[in-house]
């Protein structure tokens, strides 16, 4: 068993998690900086200690503050990897993987062939006599992918594992986690700030929010519809919050309605969800229209190949600014920039309305 549950707290950081994944499934785990998603694995790590709370792995209770149950790091069954590869640089690369079977009791030859297994895994059989000084940013995290494999851990915690690595090399480390958690069948959490990341390893995300998790679920599930302002943000979505006011529409709190497709209650609190490209832009409000028109004021354009990205300002409430996907040549016509008030149009059938996540403490169930 490798499955994990968390239910556990920490006042000094602000958190407050409720986190279940099943064996063999792997979870990414988004959000701004700051607001814990480090915090988490660390206290799956058996880093943290938690004020409140339990934490289980694979069955095992390893946290319980009301037993006062506290098992050691070295005794989870947690392996963790980080931004930096972290590898020991007195020891080749065959030595750093072959040093978790030993400190478990292999003998040096056994130890030795487990080292070239999991490096051959990694496509790092190459390596193996290579200190860590002579190994490329690349490289390095490869042997440590071998070496937190090696462990035989219940659990894989990745931390930012692609972060400090090139263009080149983190789509090539991507594609070899991918392929070492699905073929055999790990339980693995990562952090991550890249959409790709959650696209291509995970099962499932969780989106956290000051140190809660506000958002979860299947990660296409999630990114496609999301509930939350990251979520969006993040799949390229536009997200507005309000309040139904009658069949198909939604108000805001700053009075402006909106219309789409959604079979809501008057009175429920819900979210208007329309990507980019469906938006049109003009200079002057169309009138006699069924259409949805929101004033934005322009806050950033950002070229995209031959499409531009017109971001405005952050919406009353807070909530990020509205996007909208125009071609060059139309940015160029209206004559976009910066500080300009423009009229955003969408049709009510490019319109999703959703319920908005009914509270942040039950979302990562």
């Amino acid at each position: 068993m490798s499955g994990v549950r968390v239910q556990a707290q920490l006042a000094q950081r602000g958190v407050d998690f409720d986190v279940a994944l099943d064996d063999g499934e792997v979870l990414a785990v988004l959000g701004p900086n700051g607001v814990g998603k480090s915090t988490l694995l660390m206290m799956i790590a058996g880093l943290l200690r938690p004020d409140q709370g339990r934490i289980e792995l694979g069955g095992k209770v390893v946290a319980d503050t009301r037993t006062g149950t506290f098992v050691p790091a070295h005794a989870r069954g947690a392996a963790m990897l980080s931004q930096q590869a972290l590898l020991f640089p007195h020891m080749t690369a065959a030595e750093n993987v072959a040093y978790a079977p030993r400190c478990k009791g292999q003998s040096r030859s056994h130890a030795r062939a487990t080292a070239r297994r999991w490096l051959d895994a990694v496509d790092a059989g190459h390596l193996a006599d290579r200190k860590p000084a002579q190994l490329s940013g690349g490289q390095a995290q490869r042997v440590a992918v071998a070496r937190a494999l090696a462990a035989e851990p219940r659990v894989l915690l990745l931390d930012e594992p692609m972060a400090a690595l090139d263009v080149a090399a983190a789509p090539a480390l991507r594609r070899l986690l991918r392929e070492i958690l699905r073929d055999n069948g790990r339980t693995a959490i990562i952090v991550t700030h890249d959409l790709l990341d959650a696209l291509a390893i995970a099962d499932k995300v969780i989106i956290i929010e000051d140190g809660h998790v506000v958002e979860g679920g299947p990660v296409r599930r999630v990114l496609s519809a999301p509930r939350s302002d990251f979520a969006a943000r993040i799949a390229g979505i536009n997200l507005v919050p309000g309040v139904v006011s009658g069949p198909g529409v939604i108000r805001t709190s700053w009075g402006t309605d909106i219309g789409g497709l959604g079979d809501l209650d008057p009175g429920v609190a819900a979210i208007a969800l329309f990507r980019p490209a469906a938006v049109a832009v003009h200079l002057e409000p169309p009138h006699a229209s069924p259409r949805n028109v929101l004033a934005v004021t322009i806050a950033e354009l950002d070229v995209h190949g031959t499409t531009v990205r017109i971001r405005g300002v952050d919406q009353p409430d807070g909530g990020t600014g509205l996007a909208a996907d125009v071609t060059a040549a139309a940015a160029a016509d209206l004559a976009l920039e910066p500080g300009r008030t423009v009229y955003f149009v969408v049709k009510a059938q490019e319109v999703e309305l959703h319920p908005a996540l009914a509270t942040a403490r039950t979302a990562g169930r």
